[in-house]
């Protein structure tokens, strides 16, 4: 099933019923008078999220939905009847925007919510409802009002605890596939993640949602890459881990890179808590999130020496209670290492 998070449709609530011009006429009934009933008011458009959905393929082939009319009064003081609502069902995280996109209308963030997006035209008034002691055989009658209609831009932001980020091929699906039963695409080669996936993170009694995106590089923001549309998918998480490839030359710059992605406005990622590589620093130091790094950077002459790296790093990870990192494609240690850093 191909992933589609974002989605323009047009909707029109129904238009109400005429009410009903009509006098009664009945053999023994000399004064029978205006007997005409009201229009039915026109169906509702209705927003509801519901489960067993995780992408917005559904309105990728029908874009309008169109509420049904309001019957027409009859005779007899018979009113007409309600149109039919048309229901939108949409996943948990959608966010119903208006045509400017910049418009928040609704957010369905759980299960079972519901939201009136259009009510539908009243019904018109019949004659039976103008009679009076000086007007009794009214002929007047009303037309149902209009129904009314707009475009709205659907986008869905996947709804998670935790999040991945970083260059392409930083084992971001890697270590999803390591810590969750999600099977995504593995490969050495850049951009081999195009959708967001989501996966379960299960270790004893607790249990949390982590989301992987499609990589960023510099210049996202410019549509360079996929871009950084994909970034409103990490929007709701409250902890980012951000993977880096040790083994490139320049680990400080690419950290740097993403950093700078995710900062800017589309981003808004200044306030989140960040984890790298198991350790977990609130706003993150600049260049780095771990102890060991931020040790490493204040003292750039013997960080790197073979006799100081080791020692260093495990006294740094010792009075953070942190052990040292295991692979990301370590299936042994990998969950239950990141579920232990305090991500609630």
């Amino acid at each position: 099933m191909k992933f589609l998070d974002q989605a323009k449709i047009y909707v029109r609530s129904g238009d109400g019923g005429a009410g009903c011009l009509s006098f009664r006429r009945e053999k023994f009934i000399e004064f029978g008078g205006p007997d005409g009933g009201d229009g039915g008011r026109g169906g509702d458009v209705w927003v509801e999220c519901v489960d067993g959905l995780n992408t917005l393929i559904d309105y990728r082939f029908q874009q309008h939905f169109k509420a049904k009319k309001g019957g027409y009064g009859m005779g007899a003081n018979r009113a007409g009847a309600k149109g039919d609502d048309v229901t939108l069902k949409v996943p948990a995280g959608t966010e119903i925007l208006d045509e400017d996109g910049d418009t928040v209308l609704a957010d369905f963030t759980e299960i079972g919510q519901r939201v009136r997006l259009l009510a539908g035209g009243n019904g018109g008034f019949g004659n039976a409802h103008f009679k009076s002691s000086t007007n009794q055989a009214p002929r007047r009658v009303n037309p149902g009002l209009e129904g009314t209609e707009r475009w709205i831009i659907l986008r869905l932001k996947l709804i998670a605890d935790a999040g991945l980020v970083g260059l392409p091929n930083a084992g971001k699906s890697t270590f999803l596939a390591a810590t969750t039963a999600a099977k995504p695409k593995v490969a050495d080669y850049p951009f081999t993640t195009l959708h967001p996936g989501l996966g379960v993170v299960r270790v004893d009694a607790r249990e949390f949602v982590l989301a992987d995106i499609p990589g960023l590089i510099e210049g996202a923001h410019e549509g360079i890459g996929l871009g950084d549309r994909f970034l409103a998918h990490i929007e709701r998480c409250r902890v980012l881990l951000h993977l880096v490839d040790g083994t490139t030359e320049h680990a400080g710059k690419t950290y740097k890179t993403v950093r700078a992605e995710l900062e800017r406005p589309r981003g808004q990622a200044g306030d989140r808590r960040f984890v790298q590589g198991g350790c977990a620093v609130p706003g993150a130091v600049e260049g780095t999130a771990c102890p060991a790094e931020a040790r490493r950077q204040e003292d750039p002459a013997g960080a790197f020496r073979p006799d100081r790296r080791g020692r260093a790093r495990r006294a740094a990870c010792a009075r953070h209670r942190h052990r040292p990192r295991p692979r990301a494609g370590s299936r042994q240690r990998g969950p239950r290492d990141l579920a232990t850093v305090k991500l609630f």
